[in-house]
């Protein structure tokens, strides 16, 4: 992943628990990227602890927006009438 500054990510979190078989991992954030280290070193900003922390650029993945879901209806059988 190209990591760009002020790009929003989100953090790949697994944690691994004492039974096998329970591995468990999920999508934390979104974070900010807030310096790129050359040897692939990345640190994101939490802006809802305020705080900034070191993570493997392998574990970021980029957080894409939801968009609008307001719907406008056109109907393409009829021109519009001036």
């Amino acid at each position: 992943m190209g990591a760009v500054l002020e790009q929003r990510v989100l953090l790949y979190d697994s944690k691994l628990h004492l039974f096998p078989g329970k591995l468990k991992s999920r999508w934390t954030g979104p974070f900010i990227i807030h310096e790129v280290h050359p040897n692939g070193v990345v640190e994101i900003f939490n802006p809802t602890g305020n705080q900034t922390f070191k993570v493997n650029g392998h574990r970021l993945k980029p957080f894409i927006e939801p968009y609008s879901t307001d719907k406008e209806e056109i109907n393409l059988l009829e021109p519009p009438q001036l």
